[in-house]
């Protein structure tokens, strides 16, 4: 068993600069390619053997296997920042602060799942998954996912941990929608009674999809992007928007799922087409439950610093574990905040400690016994 001074502070900032100065935006093939090789690298260095590259629609991914896989530790290498950021935002410690674009979402946690990983003197059954498009909403590493971690008996996510360093036992779920309307062309000033307006039909539907949310349940159904019509002076013959919604239960997921396809037009001759569906499974806390739990004891007999779990609008890899029956626990990496955003930062103190607890997750849910 590793201490949590065993996780030298200076090793691991170390290897998350290295990490964070190879700039891996999701859109950029060549760029999360470059970043497969400095994580591959990293990863054999601390580990002693190099991962299966796994390449799918052009995106790298990385996979070591110890033994039939029985624990998953998830994370993804792809970050949302731009080449160049590194000019504007480039990595540094300072006051007990680390910053660079893709410190918090979340190298940080990808350095951290392969030190944890390392200290422990029997790896067999452990599994490590650095995906390069989660970023995107995991278009091609989904199957992947859900192939390793189906016989797992636990999912750890190394993503950045919420408010105040609590995990989280708890993820929306997410349904994201187009609703394509088609109508017909005319004239705007001298027959417009010869047009069918999609833009008014867009209108209709739009408002009728609003209302869908539940406040109650925790659930929102958000149109946002919007587009209609081709000139000024021309009824719209065709329109579309996007639905993003966000659910805490399978059961609203499914009843808004019902209810847009379900839609009928107002204006008449319009025609509706709902593309999408559900993207990611809500993870309910009922999967989570027993593995915070046990961490939560892991951080009291170690002496980490106490933390709450708590649930999350934002989705991640581990819905689809959970949307598997797979016990997951998600925000385990790094403490800090500021996620896409300028003031992106990591707490360094806390980089040894989440490293421990991991460590000790890891030793429990392998051996079958408390450290």
């Amino acid at each position: 068993m590793a201490t949590q001074e065993a996780f030298l502070v200076d090793t691991l900032v170390s290897d998350i600069e290295t990490l964070v100065n190879c700039e891996s935006p999701s859109s950029d093939l060549d760029a999360v390619a470059r970043s497969a090789d400095v994580t591959a690298a990293l990863g054999e260095r601390l580990l002693g053997v190099a991962p299966e590259r796994i390449v799918l629609e052009g995106r790298t991914h990385l996979r070591w296997r110890f033994g039939t896989p029985r624990v998953l530790l998830l994370g993804h290498h792809d970050t949302v920042w731009p080449s160049g950021s590194l000019q504007s935002h480039p990595f540094e410690v300072r006051d007990g602060i680390l910053r660079g674009p893709g410190c918090f979402d979340m190298k940080t946690g990808v350095v951290m799942a392969f030190h944890a990983a390392a200290a422990m003197q029997d790896r067999d059954g452990i599994c490590i998954l650095i995906t390069g498009d989660e970023e995107l909403g995991s278009p091609s590493s989904q199957a992947l996912i859900e192939d390793v971690a189906r016989d797992c008996a636990a999912v750890f996510v190394l993503e950045a941990a919420a408010d105040g360093g609590a995990l989280k036992v708890a993820r929306k779920g997410v349904s994201l929608y187009r609703v394509v309307i088609t109508g017909r062309a005319a004239h705007a000033g001298l027959e417009p009674h010869r047009g069918v307006n999609a833009s008014v039909e867009a209108a209709h539907l739009i408002l009728a999809i609003s209302g869908l949310g539940n406040s109650d349940a925790g659930t929102t159904v958000t149109p946002t992007l919007l587009r209609a019509g081709s000139t000024t002076n021309t009824v719209p013959a065709d329109a579309e928007f996007a639905v993003d919604v966000r659910v805490q239960t399978r059961a609203e997921q499914d009843r808004v799922d019902q209810a847009i396809r379900a839609l009928t037009t107002t204006v008449p001759g319009a025609e509706v087409r709902i593309d999408g569906g559900s993207n990611r499974r809500p993870m309910e806390r009922t999967a989570s439950a027993e593995l915070f739990a046990s961490a939560s004891a892991i951080a009291a007999r170690r002496g980490l610093t106490p933390f709450d779990g708590v649930s999350v609008g934002g989705a991640s890899d581990g819905n689809f574990t959970a949307g598997l029956g797979v016990p997951t626990l998600d925000g385990l990496g790094a403490v800090g905040g500021g996620a896409h955003a300028d003031d992106e930062h990591v707490i360094v103190a806390m980089i040894p400690e989440r490293t421990a607890l991991l460590e000790g997750l890891l030793i429990e849910v392998l051996t079958g016994e408390r450290e």
